[in-house]
């Protein structure tokens, strides 16, 4: 399918990450992947896109700089609502249609490209500045040109006639693979089903290392179209698409296969925490305690020192495991391992340790040095974590139960992005009531065999209540009927007067009326009682995914008004 050239796979809910493939499609015009699930870098070959005018990446979790674009001839761009960081390059500002909000981009001047590094594109001032000589050669070729436009018309005439008598099927040029629903919209031209052959389709998405049925070294997926557990489904428009579902289950489990976490000396950490003093504990909870480590290069990191009695009667091996485990798992939105110790009967976890601290910290221990999150800031979030327990559930193979989802396990980096911890543990968490709290607890947990994905989802409903009450979930301050937060607000979801009044008072009335309701329903959605009436984690994403899209968050203005002013020494 060397003659591709427009690529639609929006609204598929991709997940994974581009394959690095894209020079075997180097006439592609146009790329559309945008609402979808895909994150990870872009991949180096996009640079042979010499062909590419539209490009669309928009509302997906992709990271890195996009520096890989800057030599393409785009004239249409649009990569919002990512994880991107770096700079825009410059060459990339005088794009006529670019979208870029919602990212992490720096500010300031950007650094100098590389030595004896030149990009194609050249600034609008500059291309104008060199019209000038040019026009006088322009204007003596016109009159040739109009002397010619004759004959090329007759030629032209000729050649259509030609061609209507002799019907010749053109090469497949383009391929759509979209939402049913979005087939109101104007898009590209559809591919058919028999024009979609095997040995013609690159792998734009890159493939498990353990999906086995493939040739690990092939870079098409001859193989996956081929396979009976994934095809092409008709969808009701006529357009070929893949199955969502079978996408999902085909990138299960891509995840590193190497330890990535550093050991640690138990002298090293007991000098970095002054001997785990009490001025250095940051946090206690039934897995043991977690203390700051400080070193002389400013470096500070969190160091979870597990319970001696959580490895009683097992085998050294058993903690190596759970390191092995843990260490496999990268996601913009969780806090990921970066050491561990094991020394002397010791079994410590080392993580990056988050200056702004949690979500409780945030909501409930508010301080003169805080200002309370944004509505905006707050959605954001919690479609943050909505996506990390996503990757446990559904990316993970086998899927991960997180067991311990509070907002105290929800940390906050400078940027306000959310990072959930204490995953993995779940093997730990025997005893759900007395781990998570009775405000966490989904009423299922009475028995502790019970605990499913959706056990998770209903936590994760009361941490929703949490940003938009600004309560507690238990709270024995408050009136008897007001204590328990979901028996408090489960009534008043679907009433939408009532709804204003339950809004966080910090926020002084400073939010959108109309994104209240949604918000709402995917609460109501993830406490029903009956686990089966719970929404599952993905469509709580999708439904978050909608709600920031309307709400058009702008990501600087909501780090300006809620990031902390306290530059204090940690």
């Amino acid at each position: 399918m060397t003659n591709l050239e427009d690529i639609n796979l929006s609204h598929n809910q991709l997940k994974g990450q581009l394959s690095d493939m894209f020079g075997k499609v180097q006439k592609l015009k146009s790329f559309d992947v945008s609402n979808n699930q895909l994150s990870d870098k872009l991949p180096n070959s996009f640079a042979n896109l010499t062909n590419l005018n539209t490009l669309h990446l928009q509302n997906n979790q992709f990271t890195g700089s996009i520096n890989v674009l800057t030599d393409l001839p785009l004239n249409d761009l649009n990569v919002e609502n990512n994880e991107f960081t770096g700079w825009i390059p410059n060459e990339l500002k005088g794009i006529d249609n670019l979208k870029t909000g919602g990212n992490s981009w720096s500010t300031g001047p950007a650094p100098p490209p590389p030595p004896g590094v030149q990009h194609r594109r050249r600034p609008a001032t500059e291309e104008k500045k060199s019209e000038g000589p040019k026009k006088s050669i322009q204007n003596g070729l016109i009159i040739a040109f109009s002397c010619l436009g004759g004959l090329a018309l007759l030629l032209l005439l000729l050649l259509m006639f030609a061609f209507t008598r002799r019907r010749r099927s053109p090469p497949p040029s383009s391929l759509f693979l979209d939402d049913d629903k979005m087939s109101g919209r104007k898009g590209f031209t559809p591919l058919h089903s028999q024009e979609l052959g095997a040995e013609s389709y690159v792998g734009i998405l890159k493939e498990p290392k353990d999906f086995k049925s493939m040739d690990p070294g092939n870079g098409d997926i001859k193989s996956l179209l081929k396979s009976p557990s994934m095809g092409l489904r008709r969808s009701v428009s006529g357009r070929v698409s893949f199955s969502e579902n079978e996408f999902a289950n085909r990138l299960k489990g891509r995840r590193s296969t190497s330890v990535q976490a550093i050991p640690y000396s138990l002298a090293d950490l007991q000098k970095s925490t002054d001997n785990f003093a009490p001025g250095r504990l940051l946090g206690e909870g039934t897995i043991g305690r977690v203390y700051r480590a400080k070193y002389p290069d400013g470096k500070v990191l969190a160091v979870k020192k597990i319970d001696s009695s959580h490895f009683q009667g097992q085998k050294p091996e058993e903690f190596s495991k759970l390191v092995t485990n843990i260490s496999k798992l990268h996601h913009p939105n969780i806090a990921e391992l970066v050491g561990y110790c094991s020394e002397q009967g010791h079994n410590m976890l080392i993580h990056d340790y988050f200056r702004n601290g949690s979500l409780h910290e945030f909501l409930h221990l508010s301080d003169d040095f805080s200002k309370p999150l944004t509505w905006n800031t707050r959605v954001r979030i919690a479609l943050g974590v909505a996506r990390a327990i996503e990757y446990l559930h559904d990316v993970c193979s086998p899927s991960m139960v997180h067991k311990n989802i509070k907002s105290s396990n929800i940390l906050l980096d400078l940027e306000l992005n959310p990072h959930l911890s204490d995953y993995g543990m779940a093997s730990f968490h025997l005893r759900t009531s007395q781990n998570l709290g009775m405000g966490y607890n989904a009423p299922e947990c009475a028995q502790p065999s019970a605990y499913t994905l959706k056990s998770d989802v209903y936590s994760f409903g009361v941490v929703m209540l949490e940003l938009l009450t600004g309560r507690m979930p238990l709270d024995d301050q408050r009136p008897r009927s007001e204590q328990c937060l979901v028996k408090w607000a489960r009534p008043q979801l679907h009433d939408n007067d009532a709804l204003a009044g339950m809004v966080d008072p910090a926020l002084r009335g400073l939010y959108p009326p109309k994104s209240l309701p949604p918000f709402a329903d995917i609460v109501a959605l993830c406490i029903q009682l009956d686990p089966n009436l719970r929404s599952s984690v993905a469509e709580v994403v999708q439904a978050l995914v909608r709600l920031v899209q309307q709400s058009t968050i702008n990501m600087r203005e909501d780090l300006s008004a809620s990031c902390r002013t306290n530059d204090s020494e940690y």
